[in-house]
């Protein structure tokens, strides 16, 4: 709903394999995306192709996560992923995702 409002075409993936992610996300260029909104989840500290494939986009990409991952356990404090992006939005449930939006809206419209 936030999307239309804010006169963007969102498409929404979701995948729990990293290979799959890789590739939505190289995908990006072909389609002709003004930018990325991804949630890495677990791959946010472990993922080397995740990161490296948001670089090679050169699109924006904002990073969210529901819980804030700076409160957890301490192995989620790196994000490998973060770095790739021009922001990171975390530990506002659900509406991390309608901020990262608002973030990310702003960098392209």
């Amino acid at each position: 709903r936030l999307a239309k409002e804010l006169g963007i075409e969102l498409e929404v993936k979701q995948s729990n394999v990293e290979g799959e992610l890789v590739n939505l996300i190289q995908n990006a260029l072909k389609k002709k995306f003004n930018g990325l909104l991804i949630n890495p989840a677990a791959y946010t500290h472990t993922s080397v192709a995740i990161r490296d494939a948001i670089l090679a986009t050169k699109l924006p990409a904002v990073e969210v996560h529901i819980s804030n991952i700076y409160k957890r356990e301490e192995f989620r404090h790196k994000s490998l992923t973060a770095p790739a992006c021009v922001g990171q939005i975390t530990g506002f449930g659900q509406d991390s995702y309608k901020l990262g939006l608002l973030a990310l809206s702003s960098i392209i419209i």
